[in-house]
C-alpha cells in the first residue's frame, strides 16, 4: 500500500483529502505545518512515506521552504504541491524549489489520484530506455543501476529529473517537444503544463552543467524543445 504524507493546514481540506486517499487504498500521514511534516519525515514513521502532497500556503514555514528542505534531505521523495490560486509565480517558484508536479485547489479526487499514481510510477526503480552504461564527456549514465556520476562524483537526482535525463540521453541529438516529454516522463496524457518540463530542465542543468547558462548536455532548441547534446 503506497504511503502518502499530506501537508495541509486547513483541517476540512486535509480531512477530505485524507478520506479520498484512504478510499483509494493509500496509507496517509498528515501534518498541519511544515515543521510538523519535517519532524515526521525525520522520525521513524518517515521511512515508510513514499510521496508528499504539500500545500504552499502554510503558517510559519511556507511550502516553498518545506519543499527545499525535503529535497535537501532526499532526492528520491516525490513532491506534489498544492496551490490555491494557480498563481504563475507561485507555481514557478514551487517547481524551482524541487516539486515534481502541482495541482490547483480545489482539486477533484480523480485528478489528485491520477497525479499521485503518475508520480509514484516515476519513482519506481525501472527507468526508461535502460541499457548499457554511457560515458558522455565526463557524465556517466548507468541505465541499469540508475545512477549518474560526473567526473567520478555521484549526482543524486529526484525521480523526475532522472527520468528526464534518461529519456533525452537515450536519443542524443533528437529534439523532444515539451508535449512529448510531458507524456513520456510525467505520464500526462491529458492536458499538461510545459512549465513542469522547463523547471525540471533548469534543475537538471544546475546539477550537471559546468555553466548552466551555456549547457553542453541538455540543450534548448528554440521553438521546438530540448535535446541531449551535441557535446
Amino acid at each position: 500500500m503506497p504511503h502518502v504524507l499530506l501537508i495541509e493546514d486547513d483541517a476540512s481540506v486535509r480531512d477530505g483529502m485524507e478520506l479520498v486517499l484512504r478510499r483509494h487504498g493509500y496509507g496517509v500521514d498528515t501534518a498541519a505545518t511544515g515543521e510538523q511534516a519535517l519532524a515526521l519525515l525525520a522520525g521513524e514513521r518517515g521511512a515508510r512515506i513514499e510521496l508528499a502532497v504539500l500545500d504552499l500556503m502554510l503558517p510559519g514555514m511556507d511550502g516553498f521552504e518545506v519543499c527545499r528542505r525535503i529535497r535537501a534531505r532526499s532526492a528520491a521523495l516525490p513532491v506534489i504541491m498544492l496551490t490555491a490560486r494557480g498563481d504563475d509565480q507561485d507555481i514557478v517558484t514551487g517547481l524551482e524549489a524541487g516539486a515534481d508536479d502541482y495541482v490547483v485547489k480545489p482539486v477533484t479526487a480523480p485528478v489528485l489520484e491520477a497525479r499521485i499514481r503518475a508520480a509514484l510510477r516515476r519513482a519506481e526503480p525501472s527507468g526508461p530506455a535502460q541499457g548499457a552504461e554511457a560515458d558522455l564527456a565526463g557524465l556517466v549514465i548507468d541505465r541499469a543501476g540508475l545512477t549518474i556520476t560526473k567526473h567520478g562524483v555521484p549526482v543524486p537526482l529526484p525521480p523526475t529529473e532522472l527520468r528526464l535525463l534518461l529519456e533525452l540521453s537515450a536519443s542524443p541529438c533528437r529534439v523532444f517537444s515539451r508535449e512529448q516529454l510531458l507524456e513520456s516522463v510525467w505520464d500526462h496524457t491529458f492536458l499538461g503544463d510545459s512549465r513542469l518540463v522547463d523547471a525540471a530542465v533548469g534543475r537538471l542543468r544546475a546539477k550537471l552543467e559546468d555553466v548552466p547558462a551555456r549547457p553542453r548536455y541538455v540543450q534548448t532548441v528554440r521553438g521546438f524543445g530540448y535535446r541531449f547534446g551535441p557535446l
